[in-house]
């Protein structure tokens, strides 16, 4: 059972650094205009909701090594879930680098690894 605990608090940490290494890799591509999502300036609010999305991974970390067991085992089930609904949607909004498209792709299968860890989790 710990085992379980560590291997998913791992896989959320590569889900994050997949995320970040996305984010860095557009910035250097030049496809980032600060302070602005497609093509819109972004408010206080906007970069709060981004924040907080954003922060799901490195919260499920902390969850994965403290909240008790089964509700660790759903809430791990429902955040995956999301997340790869949520990266479905990013891919149809249009990217413009098709490492962003790899990445997500990427994230989705460590996701869905995630959803498998979880439901056999016994």
């Amino acid at each position: 059972m710990e085992t379980t605990r560590i291997i998913l608090a791992g896989i959320w940490t590569a889900v994050m650094l997949i995320f970040l290494l996305g984010d860095v890799l557009r910035i250097f591509a030049g496809h980032v205009v600060s302070g602005e999502i497609a093509g819109m300036e972004a408010s206080q609010l906007v970069w709060i909701v981004i924040a907080t999305i954003m922060l799901t991974p490195i919260l499920m970390i902390v969850l994965n090594l403290t909240v008790s067991y089964p509700a660790i085992r759903w809430i791990n089930i429902v955040l995956a879930i999301f997340w790869i609904l949520f990266n479905i949607v990013g891919m149809l909004g249009g990217y413009s680098g098709a490492y962003d498209y790899y990445l997500l792709f990427v994230s989705m299968i460590f996701n869905g690894v995630t959803i498998w860890y979880a439901w056999k989790w016994v």
